[in-house]
């Protein structure tokens, strides 16, 4: 019989394959890191691609047992069903990862650590030499996720929306929350050279206030400026405390234009101009630009 250190192993290579990870330690990191401890206990309640039908709502569905094999696979599994609140896609949040080149040493902010799963990820892909400080909103939820990570004491898990300086450089930032806009905290705390992921999302009546869609950016500091371009789309739940309503529908109109719009998307400008035919996204603090 398979043990789960074989089984881990297997899901492992299986989300490299995926999602064409090329980060050294991530595929590790993933075999490396027990799925199982970062959730409640089981049975859980999982979605897959399958599970997901145009025009109606996700079917959520439940393990047969409380087998952790049953959550090794490229599966979302709930933190908080009633909230439809998950524990994202490993498919989907290893390619956020592998888009922010982290490396043993580095840095990393992370915005919505949820039970720490992918912070323990990106803990053990930076290395005890590295630095991962992981934000999570809800109260309960970060006590949870720091006694989850108390086993790694280069993570240091707080409460809050990570809307305030923390005094630190980071050389890369996940924010796993639908934003409207970046924060200037978190644009002037990413070194020289720092990526961030940002998912840019505009909520909607019919998927409730709580879950928005759209892009997903890789943002890169590049000689003083911000180089921008899009990675993906999401559908994920918003940010509380650090969304701004007035943008919104702004940005839902922007997504509108279709990806002939913004994958023309090259910069995010941080000066003050008016806004013309190369603003994708104009807003008083940012924009997304063409040049």
């Amino acid at each position: 019989m398979i043990d789960l250190a074989e089984y881990r192993r297997f899901f492992a290579e299986e989300i490299e394959a995926v999602a064409k990870l090329q980060t050294p330690g991530l595929v590790e990191a993933l075999a490396t890191v027990p799925r199982e401890r970062f959730l409640r206990p089981g049975p859980w309640t999982v979605l897959a691609d399958s599970d997901f039908l145009a025009g109606t709502a996700s079917r959520t569905r439940t393990t047969a047992d409380a087998d952790p094999r049953r959550i090794y696979h490229n599966i979302v599994v709930a933190i908080d069903p009633a909230r439809q609140l998950f524990n994202g896609q490993p498919g989907t949040l290893t390619v956020w990862i592998d888009a922010l080149d982290v490396a043993p040493g580095s840095r990393v902010l992370h915005v919505g650590s949820g039970l720490g799963y992918y912070t323990a990820i990106l803990a053990q892909a930076v290395g005890s030499s590295g630095r991962v400080l992981a934000y999570e909103v809800d109260e309960t939820l970060a006590a949870e996720a720091r006694q989850n990570l108390a086993f790694m004491p280069w993570v240091d898990v707080r409460h809050g929306d990570a809307s305030e300086a923390s005094g630190e450089m980071f050389d890369a930032f996940l924010v796993n929350a639908g934003v409207t806009h970046p924060l200037d905290v978190w644009l002037d705390a990413l070194a020289p050279g720092g990526r961030i992921v940002l998912p840019l999302t505009s909520t909607m009546a019919a998927m409730g206030s709580h879950i928005g869609k759209g892009l997903v950016w890789l943002v890169k500091k590049e000689a003083g400026d911000f180089a921008a371009r899009v990675i993906g789309m999401a559908a994920i739940y918003s940010a509380l405390g650090v969304r701004d309503d007035s943008l919104n529908d702004k940005l839902g109109r922007a997504m509108m234009g279709g990806p002939a719009q913004w994958q023309t998307v090259t910069r995010l400008r941080r000066d003050q101009h008016e806004p013309s035919s190369t603003c994708w996204f104009h807003a008083d603090r940012c924009c997304l630009s063409t040049v």
